[in-house]
């Protein structure tokens, strides 16, 4: 089930609004862990079991680190939980070695679900290059969204262990901090030490539901009338053979899927983050118009935030980020990008996409990036632009073999352009239309119009409330209307896939 799909506009969503709003405040967790959990069982029946068992491991190591924690006041040890005394050096390790044990379950659990087809794949080729017999294993189903609930249970561990947070002894608050439909499929990630506070008390006004709302319109216009169009196009130019690719449907492949991926991604996360709101949730920002960026540094401030935060909070600062020598702070970004891109899928696709990054985020440290800080502003925004657009080849092609090809043609060195693939076959007055839309909307503009018209919104004074009425009720009937147009698209069945499910 996901967003722009008509099971959950019409018939879910206002079904689990109803039973939440209309329940006791102490039963709204469990109405909405089991929302959660119909949500999420929908897609991906077989792998539920998946998801339960994440939260039964992080629950127990969680719960242990409670006992543990309340053998203790100020220091001096009370009892351990099998009733004899203990001292204070064997109940740290005890913890500590629990701690590594629920890192190592749900990494397996992550490396067997997504990883074990590739490793394995790989493996039988390097058999086969020693004539020896292959590994013969079924394929593996990976599970939704076991990146982010995984993420989030590791964010539990850790800042559990560093007493960042209370440990949880509440099954159904953890539960619901690792499955709340919102966010369980692809974000945004949500650490736990931000999270806590939320999962035992929220509020819902009409000012925040209204906001929600909103946020969740405008989440689902980028989706359906901008990505999906979009997607499209995407879609039937990287299935072009590879010998085959022109110059110019190269570049028109790779302009349209930097769109598609953006509105098709920040689009979900407006409307996760929206449907937060109406249940209490404050879900942190995920992007910020990352096409404005003139460094890949900026580019990765501004890109998926939350995973960006996790990876330096969780792997980069612990590693020793910047604070050590240059060798090892070059170390740590590579390291960092290299597991970034294993994290968003099990390929080597993804790989090199990680380490690409890796490499120009230290080249914009070495002495000789640093020339883009005083280079004309134009000419910056034009390298981070081809860094990226470069990237998503790699993100997007089925395999290296093609990103390879692909990047060939976008060189001018792929096909004539003369043969069975022209450009006219793909663009027609409403993509012309709809990137162009997409390309404005990348742009921050709607922030610009915020700010110029807040003065009227919020003046006291007398002469602008007619405007602000007025401004107020344009903004109203432009939602209304996007609203309408996208239940339209979403009812008439139109192509919707969405990027990040896979992940």
């Amino acid at each position: 089930m996901i967003f722009s799909s008509v099971i959950f506009l019409f018939f879910f969503l206002p079904f689990v609004w109803t039973a939440y709003y209309l329940s006791w405040k102490k039963s709204q967790n469990l109405i909405l862990l089991l929302a959660s959990l119909i949500f999420y069982t929908w897609g991906g029946r077989e792998q539920v079991f998946v998801l339960l068992l994440s939260i039964l491991v992080n629950y127990l190591v969680g719960l242990i680190f409670y006992l543990i924690d309340r053998t203790t006041v100020e220091g001096r040890v009370r009892v351990d939980f099998a009733g004899a005394s203990a001292s204070q050096p064997n109940l740290h390790n005890l913890r500590k070695l629990l701690f590594i044990l629920g890192m190592i379950l749900n990494l397996a659990l992550l490396t067997y679900y997504k990883y074990i087809n590739f490793l394995v794949y790989n493996l039988n080729l390097s058999l086969g290059w020693l004539d020896s017999d292959s590994i013969a294993m079924d394929k593996v189903v990976t599970p939704l969204g076991i990146s982010f609930f995984t993420f989030h249970a590791l964010s539990f561990l850790i800042d559990t262990y560093q007493c960042k947070a209370a440990p949880q002894k509440n099954p159904l608050k953890l539960a619901l901090y690792l499955a709340v439909f919102p966010k369980i499929l692809a974000g945004p990630i949500l650490r736990y030490c931000d999270a806590e506070n939320q999962l035992a008390e929220r509020r819902v006004t009409a000012q925040t539901l209204s906001i929600g709302i909103q946020r969740f319109i405008i989440g689902l216009g980028k989706k359906v009338l901008l990505a999906n169009p979009i997607a499209v196009v995407v879609d039937r130019i990287f299935t072009i053979p590879a010998n085959e690719l022109s110059f110019d449907l190269a570049w028109l492949g790779i302009i349209c899927f930097t769109l598609q991926i953006y509105f098709d991604f920040s689009g979900y996360t407006d409307m996760a983050i929206g449907l937060g709101k109406t249940f209490g949730f404050e879900f942190p920002e995920n992007f910020n118009y990352p096409y404005i960026s003139q460094s890949i540094q900026e580019f990765w401030r501004r890109w998926h935030i939350s995973l960006s935060v996790w990876f330096r909070d969780y792997l980069y600062i612990p590693l020793g980020g910047n604070r050590c020598s240059p060798a090892k702070h070059y170390r740590n970004l590579i390291v960092v990008f290299l597991l970034c891109g294993l994290w968003h899928g099990a390929s080597w696709n993804f790989i090199l996409w990680g380490l690409w990054y890796g490499f120009f985020l230290v080249f914009e440290r070495l002495e000789i990036g640093r020339f883009l800080k005083t280079a004309w502003r134009p000419l910056r925004h034009l390298y981070a632009l081809g860094v990226i657009g470069i990237g998503w080849v790699l993100f997007r092609a089925d395999d290296l073999s093609y990103a390879l090809h692909y990047l060939k043609a976008m060189s001018g060195f792929g096909a004539a352009g003369s043969g069975q693939y022209y450009l006219a076959q793909y663009v027609d007055h409403e993509v012309t239309l709809t990137m162009a839309i997409g390309g404005v909307a990348a742009l921050p503009v709607a922030t610009l119009f915020k700010r110029l018209t807040r003065r009227f919104v919020e003046s006291p004074r007398a002469p602008n409330r007619a405007l602000a009425y007025g401004i107020s009720f344009v903004h109203f009937a432009i939602l209304s209307l996007l609203f309408l147009l996208s239940c339209m698209a979403v009812a008439v069945g139109t192509y919707s896939p969405f990027i990040y499910f896979k992940f």
